[in-house]
């Protein structure tokens, strides 16, 4: 087939009728929406008070997309002002824009050169940072960026995972270099990432120290977490030496652990970088990048019970611009139902738990 500058698509209707999961034929112009409900932020100045639900263009598959009808989606609070959010990867303006990088849904569409993923099939990943995201009823994602989801976990659950566990994932195996036997702390240890990486880090056989504020001590240590730290009463004098602190809230609590970093350790965050560096140790800074095999390690995680996530507001697409109020939201992950069958998380998750 000849190589057409806007691409080709395969349909969920077109793939029933010839049988064949190969074909690129183009789903005909009368069988694609050419509209989808979304939310919609339009000026940057205008915060959250500026998103609104509204009708926006079907999204287009271009080279190696794949289209997904999103069942349920996740959000970061603070995404309206991360620069992707407002301009593309060439620092054009792309408003008006629809937040939400992460996505669990079902394949629709297969672009031009996509692989690795069937129509119809269940799928759980990463929106890219810079294009429209996954607040909406349809979301165009790099193939590369989604992995399988299996039939036994929720749309709701698998959506709070790519960005908390993919960054609790890269934070401690690929930038910390974190083994069994050696310790970690994990600021922020309930909340989404940090739970996330209480958890692995136990699974992996480190010694793990968890802070927070007191009322989150019996989440942590439910998580496994070895110790808990209240930083508003105990403070970080008492902890001495770890190989690994992996930072999620910043400021002074992030200057202060450098202390902390034994020789040859690892200082990781994730907030900001790090202004104090450890005397004889690395630190890192990182933005958490999709990898499909790593998400398919998770989503094995969560299938076989042992990784569990802490899911707090769940509510439809229409509440979504609501639930950026952080005034509005109970602790743990917020998650949006775009299609009425995802149902409140029971699945692998915690519910009403941990920390934001």
């Amino acid at each position: 087939m000849a190589h057409g500058g806007s691409g080709t698509a395969v349909s969920v209707e077109h793939m029933l009728e010839v049988g064949n999961t190969e074909t690129t034929d183009l789903r005909p112009p009368d069988r694609r929406p050419t509209s989808m409900r979304a939310v919609v932020a339009r000026e940057r100045a205008a915060g959250i008070g500026g998103l609104a639900l509204t009708e926006m263009p079907y999204p287009h598959a271009a080279e190696n997309d794949v289209i997904v009808a999103v069942h349920a989606a996740g959000f970061t609070s603070g995404e309206l002002d991360w620069p992707g959010t407002w301009t593309d990867r060439a620092g054009r303006d792309r408003s008006p824009t629809i937040p939400g990088h992460e996505v669990s849904g079902v394949v629709t569409e297969l672009g031009y050169g996509a692989t690795g993923l069937t129509v119809g099939q269940r799928v759980f990943g990463f929106a890219d940072w810079c294009r429209n995201g996954t607040l909406a009823e349809f979301v165009a994602v790099e193939a590369r960026n989604l992995a399988p989801l299996s039939d036994g976990i929720d749309h709701t659950v698998a959506a709070a995972l790519p960005i908390s566990g993919m960054t609790a994932w890269q934070g401690l195996f690929i930038h910390g270099r974190l083994r069994a036997g050696q310790t970690v702390l994990i600021h922020g240890a309930a909340g989404c990432v940090g739970s996330v990486a209480v958890q692995l880090a136990r699974e992996t056989g480190a010694r793990v120290i968890g802070t927070g504020r007191a009322a989150d001590r019996q989440t942590v240590l439910g998580l496994g977490a070895h110790y808990f730290v209240d930083l508003h009463h105990d403070g970080l004098a008492g902890i001495g030496e770890v190989d690994m602190v992996f930072d999620v809230i910043g400021g002074r609590i992030l200057d202060r652990s450098a202390a902390l970093v034994r020789a040859g350790g690892t200082l990781v965050s994730v907030a900001e970088p790090p202004r104090v560096q450890p005397d004889d140790g690395r630190a890192v800074f990182f933005v958490v990048e999709s990898d499909r095999v790593a998400l398919a390690a998770l989503e094995r995680r969560v299938r076989g019970g042992r990784l569990r996530l802490l899911v707090g507001t769940t509510c439809r697409l229409e509440q979504a611009p609501a639930a950026f109020d952080p005034a509005d939201r109970i602790r743990g992950k917020a998650v949006i139902r775009v299609i009425d069958d995802v149902q409140p998380a029971t699945n692998g998750s915690i519910p009403d738990g941990g920390g934001s």
